[in-house]
């Protein structure tokens, strides 16, 4: 599992640093086609593993919150189960990146698929014995937690290694795809297995797991041990001092946390559907699905055609269009109006997702990918729920449909002030730059002007 170490990144504080990571170009080579990535063994293979992953994951959260309430037939039970999920993977984020990169990534994702496998078991074998408990069920979501604080940024950090920089943004975007198939199979296979018990669904999640473990134990790639350093303050921190510095990359992080803040309207889906388009538990469910259908077909279609030229404004204008969807959803009053406004916003942040994680990978040295990618997962997770918070609470204000116009309006307004914020972000070209050769030596060429803001 050894082999030579990647390519360093330049320096973010370099003058001379290009802003879009550049190759040699190959002659008068086409870019990689989708049969490339394919043929690309090692990634195939974690994405393999990361498709029954996140589906024994999804198996698994849809078990434990209808087993918690059918234990207890608490509501504040099962937002417990969230909590204390959340909780751990917030708290061990910056110190899990900082494992992250100075340990072997596969086997760090392994060891993840591992546990979450021993978890399921062991809520399996308290199903048969009889002996599965809330204070059970709350303490092994907390190990879901902590395992997944880990996970996040190990998996993200693993990719660049299992592939070109060029197939690096299709990568990214069959890696969604995949992960949007599982996201909306995984409940529903869920779902069905509960037919037959709830022991069944626990050990389709065992199996699964341990396919998904098996599968990453056995990935070859390059890999050189990082240097070993005291664990620090400055060290645990690094990736928050490098987002910092490194302005597009600040940007594209800054920017899905304020449009994910502002705009989500997840929180408020029942309230639409009860009591704006009268459509009932059906339509709601619908209408949660929306997001998830528009992301997965968004991101086949990157898979297939990725994002090359101007990534920046791109990126920028897809922000924009989720907000202008959740003005048109909040105002609707069509059920079918609603359903297509929420499939192209899920289309929409596809977009922002592919390029953002591609931009943070490309920019950030391997040795950082780590922190980087733990930050990274703080932003997300911090989105997601306090988004779920700023939509109830201004919706107590506002009313609904109030709440979410002006999360909608407020997130198109973010788009264009990051435009002005973050010029070297608005005018990135490309994510990466094909170069010629010159005596053996490739030339980088900068894809933006030379000024930073």
């Amino acid at each position: 599992m050894s082999g030579p170490a990647p390519a360093s990144t330049p320096s973010p504080e370099s003058p001379d640093s290009p802003d879009a990571p550049a190759v040699p170009a190959a002659g008068t080579a086409s870019p990689p086609s989708f049969s490339d990535l394919t043929r690309e063994r090692p990634f195939m293979q974690m994405w393999t593993a990361r498709l029954f992953g996140t589906a024994a994951s999804q198996m698994l959260l849809v078990a434990i919150g209808w087993h918690m309430y059918d234990l207890t037939g608490s509501a504040w039970d099962l937002g417990l189960v969230g909590l204390y999920q959340f909780v751990p993977a917030l708290l061990l984020a910056l110190l899990a990146g900082h494992i992250v990169d100075r340990h072997h990534r596969g086997r760090i994702v392994a060891a993840c698929f591992a546990v979450q496998g021993l978890v399921a078991l062991a809520l399996l074998l308290a199903v048969l014995e009889k002996h599965d408990t809330r204070g059970l069920l709350l303490g092994l979501s907390l190990v879901l937690g902590a395992v997944r604080a880990f996970q996040m940024p190990a998996q993200q950090a693993l990719t660049p290694l299992l592939v070109p920089p060029t197939m690096l943004s299709r990568a990214m975007a069959f890696s969604s795809a995949g992960m949007q198939g599982a996201i909306i199979g995984g409940p529903a296979l869920g779902g069905l297995l509960f037919v037959a018990g709830m022991a069944v669904v626990y050990g389709a999640s065992v199996v699964c797991f341990a396919l998904a473990c098996a599968l990453v134990l056995r990935l070859r790639y390059a890999y050189t041990p990082a240097a070993r350093e005291p664990v620090t303050l400055a060290t645990v921190f690094a990736g928050v001092d490098f987002i910092w510095k490194r302005k597009p990359v600040l940007g594209a992080v800054s920017l899905d946390l304020f449009a994910v803040l502002l705009g989500g309207a997840v929180a408020l889906l029942p309230i639409y559907a009860k009591d704006i388009l009268h459509t009932g538990p059906w339509g709601l469910g619908l209408l949660r699905g929306a997001p998830a259908v528009g992301a997965l077909v968004m991101s086949i279609a990157l898979t297939r055609r990725p994002v090359e030229r101007h990534v920046g404004r791109t990126l920028l204008m897809a922000i924009a269009l989720f907000g202008l969807c959740m003005v048109v959803f909040g105002i609707s009053k069509s059920f079918i109006v609603s359903l297509i406004a929420l499939a192209v916003s899920g289309g929409a942040d596809m977009v922002n997702v592919v390029i953002r994680q591609t931009l943070v990978q490309l920019e950030t040295p391997d040795g950082m990918r780590g922190r980087v990618s733990a930050v990274n997962s703080i932003f997300i997770g911090a989105s997601n729920q306090l988004g779920e918070f700023e939509s109830g609470a201004t919706a107590a204000l506002l009313g609904p449909v109030g709440s979410v116009v002006v999360g909608g309006v407020g997130t198109m307004l973010v788009a264009i002030t990051w435009f002005k914020l973050f010029p070297s972000l608005a005018q990135r070209d490309r994510l990466v730059v094909a170069v010629p050769a010159v005596a053996g030596m490739p030339v980088a060429v900068p894809t933006v002007p030379a000024a930073r803001p």
